[in-house]
This record gives C-alpha cells, sequence and structure tokens, in this order.
C-alpha cells in the first residue's frame, strides 16, 4: 500500500526500517479492538535541524486521520503508538519533517546565552516563522490564536529579546504552535496495513464435537435438536466456541465404512467431509441432523449461553455433489475422462473429489465459494474453522477473508494447516484470524519453551495468533494414546495456558485413548461412524477443565498473546511460565510437572523483572485452582509435583 497523499516536492527525510514490517505490502498486522500497536521507524534527514514526526491511522479508505506524536530514542530511532477502536481494516503511516520553529528556538537560545551581536536579526526570523504560524491558524478557523501569534510577531519584532525570552522558549507557545506546524515539506513514509477483529480472535476455547453423535449412542444419529446437552456440557467446562465438523448431507458414491474402509455397509454414516448429495451441497444441510430452522434455532440456543457456532469450511466434494454434474471443469481430470479423487500418500481418500482452483473457469469457481462462505455469514454464522487451507492458493483465502469480513468485520477464521513453517505463517499474514500449530508435537520441556517464545515474542506474534490443540479428530498423539488422566490433564492445561486461545475434540474430557495400532489416529474414529459415549461417564477431568477455563475467564493476564515468560525450573521435567499485563493488575504463574508417570521436587527460579517483582520483599501465591496460598520472597523457591495429586501450580501472585 502506497501512501494516499502525493507529495508536491523530493522527499526531505529519510524513513525506514520499520517495525514490524512483514516483508509485503499485502501482509497484515493483526490487533483486537483497543489492542495497542507500537511502531519504530529511523527517520533522518540532512543538517541540523530539528525533525518532529507523527504516527497517522485510519481505517482503510477513510479520509480521516488518527494521528500521534512519535518520540525520539536513539540513533535516529523514533517510535509511536496506536490502538484502533473498531473491528476492520486499517492502514497506518508515518509523517516527518524538519521543524523549523524548533530548530530557531535552539539556534536563538545558543546566541541568546552568547550575546551574538545578531540577535535582531535572529529575532525578525522567529517573527516571520510567527507569521507563518498565524496564517494556518487564520485557516484553520482558529482566528483568536491567530491574532495572539500575531501579536507576539510584531512584539518580538521591536522589543528587547530579554523581554521575551521566556514566553519564546515555554511550553505555552510551543503548546499552541504544535497545532499548527508547517508540514508543507513533510515526507510520508509508505503504507502498512493492519487488520483489527474482536476479542474472540484472540481469547477463545474451542470445543469440538459431531452433533451426528450428540447422544453417545452408535446405534442412533443424534440431530442438532439433540444438541443442548453438549452445549450446556461445554459452557459447563467454560468453553466458549462450538466446533462443528462438516454439517453438509455426505455423498454415497465411494462411502467409506467404519475405520476408513473402502466398503459401506448398510447404516454406515460416512465421512462429513464427503460433502455433497442428491439432497445438496455445501449450503444444505445433512437431512438426519435436520433443517435450517433445526440450525438456526440451534444457533439461538448457543448464544442464549454465551457461546458461538463455528462451521467447518472444507472445501471438499463428493462424487454425489452437485458441482460435479454442474461444473465439472473446477475438478481434476484424468486421461481416461474420469475424476481425480483425493490423496496425501500412503493415505487415499476415494470419496472426495478436490477442486482445480487453477481451472480454465477459475473466477466462477471462486465466487461461487467465496458466495458459500456469505450464505452462511448471512444465516449468523461467525466464526469458521478451515479445513486444509495450505492444499488451495494463498491468493483465494486472501481474496475471500477480505471480502467477507468487508461485509462483516466480526467473522473470524481458524487455519487448520498442519505443513511447512512458511505456508502456514504466510496464511496467517493474508488474514486468518488463528491458526493451529505443531503443539500437539512438542512434548519436551526444551521443544515446548521455544516454540511457545517463537510464537508469543518472535515477528509471528505481530501476524500470527496460534491455537493450541491437544488433539483432534484426525491425531490422537503418542503421548495420549492408552495413557493415564494426568497425562491428558498436562497436555489440556500447557494448550490452555501457554496461548490465549486453545481447543479440544469431544472425548479428550474422558481420556479416550485407544489408538489405530501404530498410528497417531483414533481406533474406531468417529470421523466414520457415530460415537457409543457416556457423557455422564464419573471417569472424566471436566472439573480440572472447569477450573483451568475459569482460571483464564478470571484473569486477564491469561488472555493475552504476547506476554508470556519462561523462568527456570531445575528440574527437565518441570516447565514454568508466567504472563502479566502491562500494568501489574494481573500476575500468573504456572509451574506444571510435564512428566505424567512420576513426581519431581525442584527449585523454580524466577525472573522478578519480568513479574514486576522487588526482591528484597516478600510477595503471596495463590493456586488458583487448589485454593492454596503461599509467602515467597526472592527468585527461587522449591516445588514438589506429584501427576497424581497436585501436578501443577496456578498461582495469582499478589504484592
Amino acid at each position: 500500500m502506497e501512501s494516499t497523499v502525493r507529495p508536491a516536492h523530493a522527499p526531505t527525510c529519510v524513513i525506514e526500517n520499520f517495525f514490524p514490517d512483514l516483508g509485503a505490502e499485502n501482509y497484515l498486522i493483526k490487533r483486537v479492538i483497543g489492542e495497542p500497536l507500537d511502531v519504530f521507524a529511523d527517520i533522518f534527514t540532512d543538517g541540523h535541524v530539528i525533525l518532529c514526526a507523527v504516527l497517522k491511522w485510519r481505517p482503510a479508505g477513510s479520509s480521516r486521520w488518527y494521528e500521534a506524536n512519535m518520540k525520539p530514542m536513539e540513533n535516529d530511532r523514533w517510535t509511536g503508538q496506536c490502538s484502533f477502536p473498531k473491528a476492520g481494516r486499517w492502514e497506518y503511516v508515518v509523517e516527518a519533517w524538519a521543524d523549523e520553529w524548533l530548530t530557531w528556538k535552539k539556534h536563538f537560545k545558543a546566541k541568546y546565552d552568547a550575546n551574538d551581536p545578531e540577535l535582531g536579526i535572529e529575532a525578525r526570523e522567529g517573527a516571520r516563522l510567527l507569521d507563518g504560524a498565524a496564517q494556518r491558524a487564520r485557516a484553520a478557523g482558529a482566528a483568536d490564536t491567530a491574532v495572539e501569534i500575531t501579536q507576539l510577531a510584531e512584539m518580538l519584532r521591536v522589543l528587547p529579546a530579554s523581554e521575551l525570552i521566556e514566553i519564546l522558549l515555554g511550553p505555552a507557545l510551543q503548546s499552541i504552535l504544535d497545532r499548527h506546524q508547517d508540514r508543507s515539506l513533510s515526507t510520508i513514509s509508505r503504507g502498512f496495513r493492519v487488520i483489527v477483529e474482536r476479542e474472540r480472535a484472540r481469547f477463545s476455547a474451542w470445543y469440538e464435537f459431531f452433533p451426528r453423535s450428540a447422544e453417545g449412542r452408535g446405534d442412533k444419529h443424534s440431530s442438532f435438536r439433540d444438541c443442548l446437552p453438549r452445549l450446556d456440557d461445554a459452557k459447563d467446562m467454560g468453553f466458549n466456541v462450538i466446533y462443528f465438523p462438516p454439517i453438509h448431507p455426505i455423498g454415497v458414491s465411494n462411502r467409506k465404512g467404519k475405520n476408513n474402509t473402502l466398503k459401506a455397509y448398510p447404516g454406515d454414516v460416512g465421512s462429513p467431509w464427503a460433502i455433497g448429495s442428491a439432497e445438496g451441497g455445501h449450503r444444505a444441510i445433512e437431512p438426519a441432523l435436520g433443517t435450517m430452522e433445526d440450525f438456526q434455532w440451534l444457533l439461538q440456543e448457543a448464544r442464549n449461553r454465551g457461546l458461538e457456532i463455528a462451521l467447518d469450511f472444507a472445501i471438499n466434494c463428493s462424487p454425489d455433489h452437485p458441482y460435479v454434474a454442474e461444473h465439472p471443469e473446477w475438478f481434476y481430470q484424468r486421461e481416461d475422462g474420469s475424476i481425480r479423487y483425493a490423496e496425501n500418500p500412503p493415505k487415499k481418500y476415494q470419496d472426495i473429489y478436490p477442486l482445480n482452483f487453477h481451472n480454465p473457469n477459475w473466477k466462477a469457481l471462486w465466487r461461487e465459494l467465496i458466495d458459500v462462505v456469505l450464505f452462511w455469514v448471512g444465516h449468523g454464522v461467525k466464526i469458521f474453522r478451515v479445513d486444509n487451507p495450505h492444499t488451495k492458493p494463498v491468493a483465494f483465502w486472501e481474496t475471500l477473508i477480505a471480502e467477507v469480513q468487508a461485509r462483516d468485520p466480526e467473522v473470524i477464521f481458524l487455519a487448520e494447516a498442519f505443513t511447512k513453517p512458511r505456508m502456514m505463517q504466510a496464511l496467517g499474514k493474508i488474514g486468518f484470524s488463528q491458526s493451529y500449530t505443531y503443539f500437539t508435537w512438542r512434548e519436551e520441556k526444551q521443544g515446548l519453551t521455544e516454540y511457545a517464545t517463537e510464537l508469543s515474542a518472535g515477528e509471528m506474534k505481530h501476524y500470527y495468533r496460534g491455537n493450541f490443540w491437544p488433539n483432534t479428530p484426525d491425531i490422537l498423539p503418542f503421548p495420549l494414546q492408552n495413557a493415564p488422566a494426568s497425562a491428558f490433564k498436562i497436555r489440556a492445561a500447557l494448550a490452555a495456558l501457554l496461548m490465549p486461545s486453545w481447543g479440544m475434540y469431544s472425548g479428550y474430557e474422558f481420556c479416550e485413548g485407544k489408538p489405530l495400532p501404530g498410528r497417531e489416529e483414533y481406533l474406531d474414529s468417529e470421523k466414520f461412524q457415530l460415537a457409543w459415549r457416556d457423557w455422564n461417564s464419573p471417569n472424566n477431568i471436566k472439573g480440572f477443565i472447569r477450573e483451568v477455563n475459569r482460571a483464564r475467564n478470571e484473569n486477564r493476564a491469561l488472555q493475552l498473546y504476547d506476554n508470556l515468560r519462561f523462568h527456570n525450573a531445575e528440574h527437565p521435567d518441570v516447565i514454568a511460565f508466567s504472563k502479566a499485563t502491562p500494568d501489574w493488575s494481573s500476575r500468573t504463574l504456572a509451574i506444571i510437572n510435564i512428566n505424567p508417570h512420576h513426581g519431581v521436587s525442584t527449585m523454580v527460579h524466577l525472573d522478578m523483572a519480568a513479574l514486576g517483582l522487588p526482591n528484597d520483599r516478600p510477595y503471596q501465591v495463590h493456586d488458583v485452582l487448589h485454593g492454596n496460598s503461599y509467602t515467597w520472597q526472592g527468585s527461587s523457591n522449591f516445588v514438589h509435583l506429584d501427576p497424581n495429586a497436585t501436578f501443577m501450580h496456578l498461582f495469582r501472585i499478589e504484592v
């Protein structure tokens, strides 16, 4: 994005070396409403003049700029801060200029102190500058101010400098002149883009369940009207986003059977990701779930509980999808005239036809898919989990997200992309609100520490919001396979406390961990069959999850993204990290034994500055999960953590 102001002169200042700078003009820095953005740049010019600089920001396309002064740091480095009062696309620039009045004041004071004989000439030069300020004040409608400045200019021409020096150098006059500066020779930098979203884009807790298994009966397909108990369970556990896998009609041709077998038997329900049948495609609802009226009833019931329902936007088509007959050119054609099915060797998805985003009629395809999302937005859906976005063009997502959020800036997109880092990062830069991460495979202390630091403290914090999931319907990580409840608690605590957004797939609360042998997948996967599940089983960790989410809701520090700091725990199985608000009004410290099988004792050495704590005075730590309080002093303290009892502390720090 170039500056929208075309200069009428050559640049007078150099403005460069911006931070943050994502490297391309179409990339978007992320913020939520009210969240500050600190901007840094190198600003300099020729000569010995005094520079002024402002940070200017506005809604994209608006004619009205907000503005804040920038402050010089060291070696021509400047900084400024802005925040954004509403959701949408914003832009900002830096404007800099040599301030003639400030430069004049500096020289005038030096000559005054030296009794320079040419002080009178300098005074007349100052009067000329004041005349110019008076003209700008008059043009701005400040007639009284213009008169006041003109009078001072006349006095400067006739009175000795000794009678005026305090006024000329004083803050009152400078305050007036700051409002009427001469920017006619200013330089305006290139522009930067910001995407501003509502708070839930940064702070959210997701709970995924299959509505067709809402009753937990493997012999009965549930409907939307059967989902209220699941909403109430999720609400009770502290979640605020309910995520549904695709709710559209499921294809019959090549339908998969239980455990992804190639043959489906009567009663097999197939994969929800094989979208499309005679009942319709991406705008239709699987008849066994109900009608559009039933879905909108459930949306309202969720809202009544303070919940939102997120839909899966999976661009998959079964062989029975209406697109296949209506637009065969949208698909990959094989030499024998058949349509190619999806593959991710060695995995094969005979029940899914991938779309060709670069087909000759690609514009019509893109238009159709954007309209599908707008269709569901029109029916009240504000959050979408996007399936495998890394297998579609980045430019497509950039176009889709921009158009949808131009219609409704409250819409949130979560990218389900487990792929190479550059693609995951690019999806964040072009507009995805949140993204899945590698957390699922970060099991050891060093890997967790390095990865969470990369996301929250490195450059990625400006454009990539990680959403930590310990499991998904596709992924049962090896550490959770046939694992004790302590393992599930540990991974949930890490996901929920390291990042302000986290999620889990249903069954996690019951510590379901039966794997497909040798694979990171569930045996009897719910992706291909209805699930048997006792939703009231006493063997669950619902209470623990509830308390962790309650702590997140009650402690503001846990709701922020870029405030994660790690501390030194001597034992390799103990991880310690803190989060604090900038004003220290909320400070939390988590100390977790990440070994689900053995107890540990260790010393923890805190970075006191990261917690805003003095070394010489005691402070209180209150465990919000267990209710215990302790008085600590100094940086080093002892903890004992037992996976079968107190395996972690989540302290609220009070001074």
